[in-house]
């Protein structure tokens, strides 16, 4: 009675629309101003429902929660705040319908007006500029001028240029949601510019937009233009506070003809190897024989400057016995696990992580968050999350593996024929396993680095034996093939039965084989490891980018090389995949 008398009240005199709703969701009394909402008569005994789209278990989570609900009609848009009257089966919910169309309004102009600040880069300046030729050379520099000026002008945007690659855009936000509904198509444009070389012009993007004042936004868009550029260029970067978007990366990363980074590296790693206590190396966990390898080459470094240097090596799966044991045979390097690492360090003491620049996949990041000095070598496109406070950082997505990229700083700062045989094996298994034995990513400074290694030692017999398979995964591999099924007639997809303690390479054997069937353009394989997680590793011929598809499952890598760890079956991880390509075409 009293609950009835209350709901009476406040129907016939409250100032806003409101109405209330039994707790089967008919409407049993409503305010006149409701007529302001619904533009029709005979609410009452109406269900909420229909009248608004919104279920009553969602308007009764609401009012338990104490959160509004949105709703719009006839043009207007209103804030819907909901309490309870009364309890249990004779309660009523009451339904209050605040008036925001104005209020929006006023905000989305507001955010309209406010600034962003866009970096451009031209990615590979350097590169068109050497090999266009004299009669391309200032011509070529002027077509890019003139396009992305012309693009500047378009979007209203204040347009400066402060280095011969470097470009800044200060615009309105209206002009970055134009860039949004093109999908930043500039990037494809860019493509389309006459360059006189065997390569395109690419460019990277970086957004910095949603900042307190300019000064932020212009921090985003840096930090934003860094990411571009660590993922392999050709892309755009949107940061907004702690928010990234990725648009493009449809392309490799050029190769960069000069070494002179390189030897960069090799001094500074020298330097701080030599203001280093103790040298503690890692990879990503399960290591592959790229990852491994590229320890054995940070370690003959380190070694041949007389530093206390240490391997932190966790599990790994059978392919890696026989690379493991050789080196352990050889005696000069010392493998350790993270306890011991943990229990060896000392101030002032250095980390190098290598093949990976991610917290998640590190072998030991109580020993990074523990070091004074963390350098990390990489060869895979930059992810959203990266290690921290990184005192030297070569990460170049442009190269095939990690095993490249060390095996030019060993060559810089050794002396020659530093290298042991096995070493040199295993830096060469490294770049064949990331190249799938130079068919994928292979450029020419990762034939030059194979050559130096066959020069240093390295015998492609000995290589050949680290790649063999046992009997059973070979037959697995071949079921794995056998038993794949085709989407869209270019996307190969399979799943092996069981758990493998070799999931991941197996994995990325089949996807490999899966790519040589003709009209493949894409491949992607699942299966389960000891532990039931589930492995997924993607390839592509380069027309699909996998990383972004990975990157969707917590995954990454390279466009056409890529691979996730998932909690979800192999079955449920692939109709995930297949209904991404659905829902993309």
């Amino acid at each position: 009675m009293y609950a009835g008398r209350i709901e009476r009240l406040i129907s016939r005199y409250s100032p806003i629309p409101m109405c209330s709703v039994n707790m089967q969701g008919k409407v049993t009394r409503a305010s006149g101003k409701i007529a302001e909402v619904f533009k029709y008569d005979g609410i009452i005994d109406g269900d909420i429902f229909a009248l608004t789209g919104i279920k009553l278990q969602e308007i009764l989570r609401a009012a338990e929660e104490e959160r509004p609900l949105f709703l719009e009609r006839n043009d207007r848009q209103f804030k819907i705040l909901s309490a309870f009257l009364g309890e249990g089966d004779t309660a009523s919910l009451l339904l209050y319908f605040i008036d925001i169309t104005d209020y929006e309004e006023l905000k989305e102009k507001y955010n309209r007006a406010q600034h962003c600040i866009v970096l451009i880069s031209v990615d590979n300046f350097d590169e068109l500029d050497a090999n266009a030729g004299e009669e391309w050379e200032v011509e070529l520099s002027s077509e890019i001028e003139k396009f992305i000026r012309s693009w500047g002008t378009k979007l209203g945007a204040s347009i400066t240029r402060y280095r011969d690659h470097l470009y800044i855009f200060i615009m309105l936000q209206d002009s970055y949601e134009q860039l949004v509904e093109s999908n930043f198509s500039m990037l494809d444009e860019a493509r389309q510019i006459e360059s006189g070389a065997d390569f395109p012009v690419s460019l990277s993007i970086g957004v910095g937009i949603g900042g307190e004042t300019p000064a932020v936004n212009d921090r985003y868009a840096q930090d934003a233009l860094d990411i571009a550029l660590g993922r392999g260029g050709d892309q755009a970067v949107v940061k907004r506070g702690d928010d990234l978007e990725y648009y493009g990366g449809s392309t490799q990363g050029v190769e960069k003809s000069n070494k002179g980074k390189s030897r960069l590296i090799a001094h500074a790693l020298l330097a701080l190897m030599n203001q280093s206590s103790r040298i503690f190396i890692m990879g990503h966990k399960n290591p592959d024989m790229d990852c491994f390898a590229a320890s054995l080459g940070i370690s003959r470094i380190a070694a041949s400057i007389g530093k206390e240097t240490y391997i932190v090596l966790g599990e790994y799966d059978e392919t890696m016995n026989d690379l493991v044991a050789s080196a352990k045979a050889l005696g000069d390097h010392e493998f350790i696990s993270e306890e011991k690492a943990l229990s060896l360090y000392r101030d002032n003491s250095m980390v190098v992580v290598l093949d990976t620049h991610r917290p998640s996949l590190v072998e030991s990041m109580e020993l990074i968050e523990k070091c004074e000095k963390l350098v990390v070598i990489d060869h895979h496109r930059r992810a959203k999350d990266v290690l921290k406070n990184q005192t030297l950082s070569y990460m170049e997505p442009y190269a095939s593996s990690a095993s490249e990229l060390v095996s030019e700083v060993v060559q810089y700062a050794c002396e020659k024929k530093t290298l042991k045989k096995v070493e040199a094996d295993a830096l060469l298994a490294g770049i064949m396993l990331d190249t799938n034995r130079f068919a994928v990513k292979a450029g020419v400074r990762t034939f030059e680095a194979a050559s130096w290694l066959r020069r240093s030692g390295a015998d492609l017999q000995t290589v050949r034996r680290y790649f063999q398979a046992d009997a059973e995964n070979f037959k697995i591999r071949a079921a794995c093939v056998a038993n794949a099924r085709i989407l869209n007639g270019c996307i190969a997809m399979s799943i092996y039965e069981g758990r493998n303690v070799n999931s991941q390479i197996v994995n990325s054997q089949v996807a490999d084989e899966l790519l040589t069937i003709k009209g493949i353009e894409a491949s992607f394989v699942a299966g389960q490891d000891q532990n039931g997680e589930t492995v997924v590793s993607a390839r592509s011929l380069g027309g699909i980018n996998v990383q972004r598809i990975m990157e969707k499952f917590g995954g990454g890598g390279h466009l056409n090389t890529a691979g996730a760890r998932v909690s979800m079956t192999p079955e449920e991880i692939l109709a995930e995949i297949e209904e991404f390509f659905k829902t993309t075409q």
